[in-house]
């Protein structure tokens, strides 16, 4: 039994990416090496997103840190709660309990959520969101439908409406929504928006893994490390067998 529970955590990474494998994701170009993004990633997180979600893997002083934000600035714009301490980890202020009860689950903490869901379909989720009246927040997703948030960057984007497509689904035509379409009441053209959201999942691949620019950069030295000693052994074992040959 033990061994199934296993498997199945095991597996729930690959059944997240499963949920929008019938939708075609849009690339992610994301670069870790381009602090000015994660910079403007980070702001854009802790304004839009850190309300309801944490990240509380993270510490807001190795954030500052690694992307290049002086200590007194994250303070001053960045830590929203007067008596966060720069070293504190970066959880907000909602309460479990009734985070659950105004949206029937808690929001997730979004830490590793680049890792489970891919950089690829959090950038499409986060430009998918359409007008939908029914819903409880007036908004749905094509990447994730019947989706319990609202559309929390639509004063960036204006309000996106619908774009249909007639598909015929056993034997029947549907109307089914293929894209969306701002109406330009956004702060942000359409590029700069999706300069934006491309930002923001820039740093939310960073937080999910933030020693990986540090790893690659280790490998090639190992793998220089290992050629050399590579040759050293070959030149020290071909002088050793010398007499013997």
């Amino acid at each position: 039994m033990k061994k199934w529970i296993v498997i199945l955590f095991a597996m729930l990474p690959s059944l997240a990416m499963a949920a929008g494998a019938n939708v075609h994701l849009d690339k992610a170009n994301v670069d870790l090496s381009d602090q000015a993004s994660l910079q403007n990633g980070a702001k854009l997180f802790m304004n839009y997103c850190f309300g309801c979600h944490s990240t509380q893997y993270q510490r807001y002083e190795r954030v500052a840190n690694d992307i290049g934000i002086p200590t007194d600035l994250m303070k001053e714009n960045l830590m929203f709660n007067p008596e966060s301490k720069i070293g504190d980890l970066m959880v907000n202020a909602m309460p479990p309990k009734q985070a659950a009860n105004w949206f029937g689950a808690p929001p997730p903490d979004l830490t590793l959520v680049a890792r489970v869901r891919g950089a690829d379909w959090i950038y499409t989720y986060l430009r998918s969101f359409y007008v939908d009246p029914s819903r409880p927040f007036g908004v749905n997703n094509i990447v994730f439908p019947s989706v319990g948030m609202p559309h929390v960057l639509e004063e960036l984007q204006g309000i996106p409406t619908p774009v249909y497509e007639t598909k015929v689904v056993d034997g029947h035509e549907v109307q089914v929504v293929v894209g969306t379409e701002s109406d330009g009441t956004g702060e942000l053209s359409k590029g700069e928006y999706d300069r934006a959201v491309l930002d923001l999942v820039n740093f939310l691949v960073y937080s999910g893994d933030p020693v990986k620019l540090e790893r690659h950069n280790l490998g090639w030295w190992v793998m220089a490390f290992l050629v050399l000693f590579t040759i050293v052994v070959v030149m020290l074992k071909k002088e050793y067998w010398r007499d013997v040959h």
